[in-house]
């Protein structure tokens, strides 16, 4: 899955990984989600980032995903995840897809997580933050 970025007199005043929550240091995985300017962009921030299964637990993973098929991985990427850490599901906007968000709310709530925020990824891109309930955390 490839994005496209905007240019700058066309972004949000708030950086993307601040409307993300990527926070210094923080540890990502990056799953199906080909966004060289992205990856740039957050190296910038944290030196802690994976593409794939990570070896311990992260706080972030940022998910690509084309079709309501993609979504079936969530039950897996789930256990990459801090208790409080998030799944980012990035997917393609409007008429681009057949992704619609609730399809994403669906297959988060079919993984045992809910949806919390959504945000402008990219020019192209949409992006829907899933978490686990409080009552539902791992301990």
């Amino acid at each position: 899955m490839v994005t496209k970025r905007p240019s700058p007199d066309q972004s949000s005043t708030r950086p993307l990984l601040d409307k993300l929550g990527v926070k210094p240091g923080s540890k990502i995985a990056i799953v199906n989600l080909d966004d060289p300017g992205f990856i740039k962009l957050l190296r910038e921030r944290t030196a802690d980032i994976v593409a794939g299964k990570p070896r311990s637990k992260c706080d972030l993973v940022f998910m690509g995903a084309d079709s309501p098929a993609d979504l079936r991985k969530l039950d897996e990427v789930k256990r990459w995840i801090e208790p409080n850490g998030a799944i980012w599901v990035i997917r393609p906007k409007g008429g681009r897809s057949t992704l619609r968000d609730t399809d994403v709310i669906d297959g988060g709530l079919a993984a045992g997580l809910v949806d919390n925020k959504i945000a402008s990824f990219s020019e192209t891109h949409g992006a829907m933050r899933l978490v686990y309930r409080l009552r539902d955390r791992p301990k």
